[in-house]
């Protein structure tokens, strides 16, 4: 038999080589590793496989993990991919349950679990085409799922520019909308997050909290935005105001 081709996108090379000798520890199948240490990488190699079996990494330099599956399910939707991370951040469940084509086999599966739980995760996604969603992760999509919970694009955005620390003015002109428009998606936002508006309030001293930064907060503790994703706003910001001071007055 053959041996499978199995393209492992990982950029540190203490996690590849466990994956590696993970894989290779299967007696019943011979496989042939190929190593890419960025998404870019890892994406070139797939398109010179009918069925490309990857396993990947979220967080790569060049391409993440979401935007290699993305592009890759785009071109070739039966590709099987194993998503193998330490986190379980509900802004990357939201942006899988997005990309994740129909009746594709995929699996995800954290970094935290045993050897022989990854081992068998993988194997049932990469041989048995069967989906393997870690159970902790599960649970993850079923409040990212939940309509009272989870957060419309529109209510992601704001919370992206309330973290970015837009004002309502700027909120506005990036988004096309009006100061009251900014409002409405801010008080969406707040009531998804489970933040009452008089509950903040006291009669006594006005408001206790500032909403923004609670909404910040408790999105950071449910993973709705993490540092490394946010980096990547900032640099999305960053090239949309200089368009913007471009061609108004300055801000």
């Amino acid at each position: 038999m053959e041996p499978l081709k199995v393209i492992i996108a990982e950029d540190n090379p203490k996690d590849f080589e466990f994956l590696n000798q993970l894989v290779q520890s299967w007696e019943d199948f011979s496989c042939r590793i190929e190593w890419a240490n960025n998404g870019r990488m890892a994406l070139d190699m797939a398109r010179e496989s009918e069925i490309p079996l990857v396993i990947s990494d979220i967080q790569m330099p060049e391409l993440n993990g979401i935007d290699f599956a993305r592009t890759l399910w785009g071109e070739k939707p039966e590709a099987r991919i194993v998503f193998w991370s330490q986190y379980k951040d509900e802004m990357y469940i939201r942006a899988l349950a997005r990309i994740v084509p129909p009746e594709t086999v995929y699996g995800y599966i954290l970094k935290s679990n045993p050897r022989d739980r990854i081992s068998s995760a993988i194997r049932t996604v990469l041989i048995e085409e069967q989906c393997w969603i870690d159970p902790e992760v599960r649970k993850v999509q079923g409040r990212a799922g939940h309509s009272q919970t989870a957060l419309s694009d529109i209510e992601y955005e704001a919370l992206v520019d309330i973290a970015l620390g837009l004002t309502d003015n700027l909120i506005a002109q990036r988004r096309y909308l009006s100061r009251r428009g900014v409002q409405s998606r801010l008080n969406s936002l707040y009531a998804k997050l489970g933040l009452d508006q008089e509950q903040f309030h006291s009669p006594k001293f006005g408001e206790a909290f500032n909403l923004r930064n609670r909404a910040v907060a408790v999105a950071l503790r449910r993973g709705l935005i993490n540092a490394f994703e946010m980096g990547q706003e900032e640099k999305e910001f960053q090239t949309w105001l200089r368009k913007f001071r471009s061609t108004s007055r300055p801000v």
